[in-house]
């Protein structure tokens, strides 16, 4: 734990990449083979379930620390994080322990099995042998809340450094399903099998938002395009006789869109597609509202009414494996060509559809697609270098989205609440509303958008105008306007305003607009009848 303690805290101390880089190297070169499978699961995400409930953590460590719980309460949301607060209000520790990062994960993942009277005395034997960050690192792990600020592309980066084995190798080799008790070291990472995980799919190549005109991109005879669609990303895997899918968060969806099973008829083995999973219209081949998909992806079994009210087409977007080949480096017209002829043989009301390639001559061509986007039920235009390999990550340059603007409404801030992490101390997260009739109706949160010097202004403000306390919650004096963007409307039984958001967001705070000009719930509305 020791060794995992300073590889956190060597991690955490930079955002430089070549360092993080440098000390993840050292660790996979160095730590127990176990060690560094957990530290590897870890950082892709792959963390323990929670074994205790946070209620009773809190208490422990109040009782512990002997301090009221109420004062305990009040120092958590300052802190920002429970993990933290626990390490800060604990007495130090009056004893040590030598367990590396796998044996104390072995003890947490014991917990669950135990009465909570046992549970309450391991944990605080725990807390009495652990200090510091080992402390804090074990407190993480308890609640199922660890996250390092490390991408798969830079932890891939170093266990290529540490092995000689190519980067985009390790990435593929990461990805699928597999847990540290049932693989070994040599197994996922330095001589895998290539049979042995037959649904595993590739890393996903992710595009950068387009923020400059797409004249710096130079000739548009070198580019493709299609439209960007709003759904679940996903690869559509046929191996061995059998079909899976796989959400980009690399979790297995194959049960959730049972409809996927009939690609087995025209998809030969051997072959793994990228596309959208999209709820479908089938009469007017056209996406449905992303709010009909989210009634689906929660489930792990879908009744037969949902099937009908929703159901799954994966939109494909390109070929990343074709006869058991990759086919990731060839460019991206040849993989197009493919994908072409293998849709060919697809029945009309299959399960899978090809996104089509959109015919322009210029840029002016272009930009006037993208601005019809929302009207077809998309987000924009994606941009594709016609001799562009299948790459792994986000990685600039030969992939770009170029999304619509977003839609936009003036709202008034009338709730507030503190932060977490670094923003701990900091008003962040804000309920916002707009008019209906002479009342303030609540219709969004936002809490991305403003500069870190915004956020301390506004904190300063929200301190001196609470009207009201509901827990972590503060209500203010309606004043301030802000510009709120959003991706997309949709009609919502469950809030006040009967409306809900996609990807609500804080685009600039209108010093120059008086509450009494924001937008009203009519507004509201009418975008919901124009774009829901």
């Amino acid at each position: 734990m020791k060794r995992f303690a300073q590889l956190y805290e060597a991690l955490d101390a930079t955002t430089r990449v070549l360092p993080k880089v440098a000390a993840l190297k050292a660790y996979f070169e160095d730590a127990p083979e176990r060690d560094r499978l957990w530290t590897v699961a870890l950082l892709s995400g792959r963390r323990p379930k929670r074994t205790v409930n946070a209620t009773f953590l809190r208490e422990w460590a109040a009782r512990a620390a002997g301090i009221p719980l109420w004062l305990f309460e009040e120092s958590y949301p300052i802190v920002g994080d429970l993990a933290e607060t626990i390490q800060l209000v604990l007495p130090d520790p009056s004893r040590t322990a030598d367990l590396t990062l796998s044996g104390w994960i072995d003890r947490i993942r014991a917990l669950a099995a135990l009465p909570e009277a046992e549970r309450r005395a391991d944990v605080l034997d725990a807390w009495d042998t652990l200090g510091g960050t080992e402390r804090f690192l074990f407190n993480k792990l308890i609640t199922g809340q660890l996250r390092v600020g490390v991408s798969q592309k830079l932890m891939s980066r170093a266990l290529a450094q540490a092995t000689g084995i190519e980067e985009a190798e390790i990435a593929h080799r990461l990805m699928g399903r597999w847990a540290p008790d049932d693989v070994t070291w040599d197994a996922l990472i330095l001589t895998p099998d290539p049979s042995a995980d037959l649904s595993r799919p590739y890393p996903f190549y992710l595009a950068y938002q387009l923020d400059d005109p797409p004249e710096g991109l130079g000739d548009p005879a070198a580019w493709r395009a299609e439209h960007k669609w709003d759904g679940i990303r996903g690869q559509l895997v046929r191996r061995g006789g059998e079909h899976h899918l796989w959400s980009r968060g690399e979790e297995l969806i194959t049960d959730r869109f049972p409809e996927m099973a009939a690609t087995r008829d025209f998809v030969p083995d051997g072959t793994v597609i990228d596309g959208e999973v999209l709820a479908w219209d089938h009469e007017a081949g056209a996406p449905l509202p992303f709010a009909r998909l989210q009634t689906r992806i929660g489930r792990k079994t879908v009744p037969k009414k949902l099937l009908q009210e929703a159901p799954a087409v994966l939109r494909a977007y390109d070929v990343l494996e074709w006869q058991g080949r990759d086919v990731r480096a060839r460019p991206f017209d040849e993989r197009r060509a493919i994908l072409e002829g293998l849709m060919e043989g697809v029945p009309k009301d299959a399960p899978l559809d090809l996104s089509r390639l959109l015919a322009f001559e210029g840029w002016d061509d272009l930009a006037a697609i993208r601005a019809g986007s929302r009207a077809l039920g998309a987000e924009g235009v994606m941009l594709k270098r016609g001799d562009s390999p299948y790459r792994d990550g986000r990685r600039k340059g030969d992939w770009w989205k170029w999304k619509v603007d977003p839609l936009t409404v003036d709202a008034v801030m009338i709730y507030a609440q503190q932060g977490h992490g670094r923003r701990a101390g900091l008003f962040t997260d804000f309920t916002f509303a707009v008019w209906n009739g002479d009342e303030l109706t609540p219709f969004a949160k936002a809490y991305s958008g403003l500069t870190d010097e915004e956020f301390r202004r506004i904190t300063a403000w929200v301190r001196r105008n609470t009207l009201e306390r509901y827990g972590p919650v503060r209500a203010v004096r309606p004043h301030h306007v802000f510009e709120i963007g959003f991706e997309g409307i949709q009609a919502s039984p469950r809030h006040k305003s009967g409306v809900a958001l996609r990807f609500p967001r804080m685009l600039r705070w209108r010093h120059d607009k008086p509450i009494a000009e924001a937008n009203t719930l009519g507004d509201l509305k009418e975008m919901l009848a124009a774009y829901g």
